[in-house]
């Protein structure tokens, strides 16, 4: 990858700018009426909760018909799913694309910490969707999108792993401090909102720091 392929960021660090350009896109992939629908629902959930949301609810604040929704889907049910399967998706992204490349333990560490806790920050929103509501989710669907919420804990506690082998980390126990890694990024979404004194860009770079510091890197 030359020079010609990164940009940096508001941390200081650099960013692949094929993946954000992948990311863009993955973003409007869906036609126009389905990303309505997918931020009215994101807003009604978060507003109403799942159960106290109705379609008619959801058509009303997307400026569709009682039954332009069923045109795009057949439930309630399956609107949370795809909101919680595309934010599942793209998180997975995000964190493949801060390990993807050459550089050592720490800094992939580094990138994909500092990564992640900007993407729970800037979509907490439907974050907080997918968090709130897993449950509420049909038993296929929670586990398609619970496969993925392991794979990005793998992913994580592949990085711990391969910095303690290098000799480069200092950690005792790999699952719980990939829990730990993973709370510091999610619970962003938990507390963060827009206006916060320190823009998304910092707190990623602040707990880029702690993530080190917890796996007490050399």
């Amino acid at each position: 990858m030359g020079n010609d392929d990164v940009t940096p960021d508001a941390a200081g660090g650099t960013r692949d700018t094929a993946a954000v350009a992948h990311l863009e896109l993955s973003q409007r992939r869906f036609p126009e009426g389905q990303r309505r629908i997918f931020l009215a629902a994101i807003d009604a959930f978060a507003e109403r909760g799942f159960h106290a949301t109705t379609t008619r609810d959801i058509a009303a604040r997307a400026g569709l018909s009682p039954a332009g929704l069923y045109v795009h889907f057949g439930s309630k049910e399956e609107v949370l799913y795809r909101i919680s399967l595309s934010s599942t998706r793209l998180t997975q992204q995000v964190a493949a694309a801060a390990a993807t490349g050459p550089g050592t333990a720490a800094e992939h560490l580094t990138a994909v910490v500092r990564d992640l806790t900007v993407w729970h920050a800037e979509h907490a929103a439907s974050v907080k969707v997918v968090l709130h509501h897993l449950t509420d989710l049909t038993a296929e669907h929670r586990a398609e999108v619970v496969d993925i919420q392991i794979a990005i804990h793998r992913l994580l506690r592949a990085l711990v792993a391969r910095g303690v082998t290098d000799g480069v980390f200092d950690v005792a126990d790999t699952h719980a401090t990939t829990l730990a890694l993973m709370s510091l990024c999610v619970d962003t979404a938990r507390w963060y909102t827009e206006g916060y004194r320190r823009t998304p860009d910092q707190i990623g770079a602040d707990y880029a720091a702690m993530a080190l510091r917890l796996v007490g890197a050399a």
